[in-house]
């Protein structure tokens, strides 16, 4: 009995590992200052593959846009979803659906000029996303007449994981599940073996 649970204990644990996007994901290196001073030129980041219905604002997104950066993939910020009604009146303050974001990552540049005003609506299946470090960030707001900037969710390679939010919970799962089946492998042959040796009636 210890077996058979042992090793559906195992197998089910891969089979959430496998799902979740295996639990290394994309090893990435940082290039540019975009994403400053969240991450910097030679941060090495985990970027792990998400669903369209997994991803959310302010999730930091590996992306690589057909006819952009040169088809580079880069690292940018989702601030709003398919249907979200993204604008900045004075270039700086971003308000989604009416509300002004907090937005305690970005790096401003005091002495800089300001970014342009924009308002859009994001179309469905797509997002706008942002550099953090916005004086130095070509993001959503350089292609605004491309679908409002947007792009495609399809075209999202992962989204950024925090180092050490590995799930150690599958692995426990597998552990846990190996030890069983060792249990019940050896409580097997415990039996046979003496069973054996049992002088027959």
């Amino acid at each position: 009995m210890l077996v058979p649970l042992g090793l559906l204990l195992v197998l089910g644990a891969a089979g959430a590992i496998v799902r979740g996007g295996g639990l290394d994901g994309e090893r990435v290196t940082v290039r540019g200052e975009a994403m400053r001073p969240t991450y910097g030129p030679g941060d090495r980041l985990t970027v792990v593959r998400v669903g369209e219905e997994e991803m959310g604002r302010g999730d930091v997104v590996l992306v690589s846009v057909p006819g952009r950066y040169g088809n580079a993939p880069v690292l940018q910020r989702v601030i709003g979803l398919g249907g979200d009604h993204v604008e900045s009146p004075d270039g700086v303050r971003v308000l989604v659906n009416g509300r002004r974001i907090d937005e305690p990552y970005v790096m401003r540049d005091p002495l800089g000029p300001a970014g342009s005003p924009y308002d859009v609506t994001v179309p469905a299946g797509r997002l706008f996303l942002l550099g953090d470090n916005r004086p130095q960030a070509n993001d959503s707001r350089y292609f605004l007449e491309e679908q409002s900037g947007s792009v495609a969710a399809s075209d999202v390679r992962g989204r950024v994981r925090a180092e050490g939010a590995a799930p150690l919970v599958p692995w426990a799962a597998v552990a846990s599940g190996a030890l069983l089946a060792l249990v019940g492998t050896g409580c097997g042959i415990w039996v046979y073996v003496t069973g054996r040796r049992s002088p027959a009636r």
